[in-house]
């Protein structure tokens, strides 16, 4: 709750929009109830008005102060149906397909963060991966100074000794399986850049692997190594401050005895507080071990490199963590332009 407490704060002081396209789900009717008495700025519920009302009252869930948009009855559906079928049309969509599509609450919801009714996007409490992550990439796409879209979860551990105050940043845990050398050091880049803005502090970028600045040799080290030194040439393109170092074992990146025997020259040893995962299988299995097994606070999956803020929460989230990952994409979205520069400059289609 240190953490939270802290973004809630400074989003307090710049309210956000955040769309919710599962709303009758009765942790996010929860959220969205926090949401709003906390002053976070105004949560939006999309389905069924009849439905979501039915579902508040039985949860004795207050609606006030939260909008609520049914996607077949809204104003906006013809022209959001026409957005979608501009920019499917190469893709052979047809103009019925374009409505049905529209009338899909995440397609909807993906839609109005695209046309700036909505500051960003939440979901997942209930449906899969791909179900979020979809409308997303075919509406929103990647932001102008990236091509990789990735995620990234954000670990609160009682231990205050790792991380950033016990806080770490870990990615890719959600979204590409095997990343190549350009897309692991993008991943790199954008996790420390959300990092610099949440923390305010130069991260430290440890990128992962079984071994420890050559103590093994195997393909996967040398794409690890490969990652970290684009990483550096990247975030130097980009005026990212941040220290990079890799390929690093993760009790090297963690733990000061250890990276004082390792790498005693390193910036990042020790001290790392962003992790980054040589592929999925990795990133989703340690990320889960830590939330469960340091019964970790779990805020995620936050999405990067995308043209607008979203997040695609787990299906095991509960309201608090709804609220926690809503509260970070309503940060992301106050300065989001510094993030990825020119993003959110077009509209859809244009």
């Amino acid at each position: 709750m240190r953490f939270i407490g802290q973004v809630i704060e400074k989003l307090q002081r710049h309210p956000k929009r955040i769309v919710f396209p599962e709303g009758t789900e009765p942790r996010v009717l929860q959220a969205a109830r926090q949401f709003h008495s906390l002053r976070l700025g105004v949560p939006i519920l999309l389905g069924n008005r009849t439905k979501i009302k039915e579902a508040a009252q039985s949860l004795n869930v207050s609606l006030e102060g939260v909008r609520i948009i049914n996607p077949a009855e809204s104003e906006d559906l013809d022209s959001f149906v026409r957005r979608f079928e501009t920019l499917r049309r190469f893709k052979g969509l047809k103009a019925q397909e374009a409505r049905e599509a529209m009338l899909i609450p995440n397609y909807y919801g993906a839609m109005m963060v695209a046309m700036h009714q909505a500051d960003g996007l939440v979901s997942g409490t209930s449906q899969i991966t791909g179900s979020v992550l979809r409308p997303l990439f075919q509406i929103i796409k990647v932001a102008p100074t990236t091509t990789t879209a990735s995620s990234c979860m954000v670990m609160e551990v009682e231990d205050t000794r790792f991380g950033e105050d016990g806080l770490l940043f870990m990615a890719d845990c959600g979204v590409i399986p095997e990343p190549t050398v350009d897309q692991l050091a993008d991943i790199a880049v954008s996790t420390a850049q959300l990092a610099r803005q949440i923390l305010g502090t130069r991260p430290r970028v440890a990128l992962l692997s079984f071994s420890t600045k050559g103590s093994a040799t195997h393909p996967s080290i040398g794409r690890v190594q490969a990652a970290t030194a684009l990483a550096v040439k990247k975030a130097r393109e980009h005026k990212v401050e941040a220290d990079f170092d890799g390929e690093l074992q993760v009790d090297a990146a963690l733990v000061p005895n250890i990276a004082n025997r390792k790498l005693p020259d390193s910036k990042v040893g020790g001290r790392a507080t962003v992790l980054i995962f040589p592929d999925l299988n990795a990133g989703n299995i340690g990320s889960k071990l830590i939330q469960h097994v340091a019964r970790a606070n779990a805020y995620g999956q936050i999405l990067l490199g995308l043209d607008r803020p979203a997040a695609d929460v787990s299906r095991g989230s509960n309201a608090h963590d709804i609220l926690g990952v809503s509260a970070i994409v309503g940060l992301q979205a106050i300065e989001y332009s510094k993030l990825y520069p020119g993003a959110g400059d077009s509209l859809p289609g244009e």
